[in-house]
């Protein structure tokens, strides 16, 4: 299949989104995930409000928010429709040096495709242990959402930033499935900030606990120093979301201080109480 053929394919299975009151450009893009009218995009484009989505053929259509997950930075829309182009997607890594191809709405621009090479997949500094496609693809405002794809066509990520240097970061495919099969990843529903205590101890301190969270459900409050769980203590911000994928939808007990800090407390959060609540 030629270039052309392979970008034409991909503009098929991308969408616009659109705010539901909007009649300028839109906010974003998606990915057609099943011909059902399941809709993938960011959860910072499908962020608030009632949403749009318009079609390659222009057809345009209501849509519904069916899950957001703003820590992995993916929603999942859903239209009436059925029959869509529906992409196909990679699962396995991509290589650094590959031709990578973005597709989307940038500034208002319909379907536009870029190309670029790939360099890596993994974690970046500063951005936690959340896996990423890093590839040097030009992107613009209203790609986020759009798909990341390999010379053939098959979308191996969903763009999301653009961090320094002009370096294009898409979220795998594979946490895209994982994302699909299991919905929003557990919470704990607080702000944090790492701090040192007495004998170089590393701690996150709670800047805000968010309203009818997990936290909240288990009287946290903004103040209290995270120290690690029953078990072991955080060596760094990433422990604490390892700790919360590994209980699942289950209990996590956690170790902190609290006012003059002069005795550690314990909190067993119930992640399965906040997911019937958001339900």
């Amino acid at each position: 299949m030629g270039f052309g053929e392979v970008g034409e394919q991909l503009r098929r299975s991308t969408v616009q989104v659109r705010s539901a009151d909007s009649r300028g450009q839109g906010i974003g893009s998606g990915v057609v995930w099943s011909s059902d009218g399941t809709i993938v995009t960011n959860a910072h484009v499908a962020a608030a409000g009632e949403f749009r989505v318009e079609l390659w053929d222009g057809s345009s259509f209501p849509a519904k928010v069916a899950e957001r997950d703003p820590v992995r930075d993916l929603a999942i829309l859903k239209i009436r429709a059925s029959g869509l182009p529906a992409a196909t997607f990679r699962f396995s890594p991509m290589r650094a040096g590959e031709i990578v191809i973005a597709a989307g709405n940038p500034l208002g621009f319909t379907g536009a495709l870029s190309t670029g090479v790939a360099h890596a997949s993994g974690a970046i500094g500063g951005l936690g242990r959340g896996q990423w496609v890093q590839a040097a693809v030009r992107l613009a405002p209203g790609n986020s959402g759009g798909p990341l794809a390999d010379a053939s066509g098959a979308v191996v990520g969903i763009n999301t930033m653009v961090v320094s240097g002009g370096l294009a970061l898409a979220i795998p495919a594979v946490s895209v499935a994982e994302f699909i099969r299991n919905g929003c990843a557990p919470r704990l529903g607080v702000a944090l900030r790492p701090v040192r205590l007495e004998s170089n101890r590393f701690g996150l301190l709670i800047m805000e606990v968010e309203t009818a969270s997990a936290a909240e459900r288990s009287s946290l409050f903004a103040g209290d120093i995270l120290l690690g769980t029953k078990d072991a203590a955080f060596r760094d911000a990433g422990d604490l979301g390892d700790a919360i994928a590994a209980a699942g939808s289950g209990c996590l007990t956690l170790r902190f201080l609290r006012g003059d800090r002069a005795r550690e407390r314990r909190a067993t959060v119930s992640f399965t109480e906040a997911r019937r609540a958001a339900a």
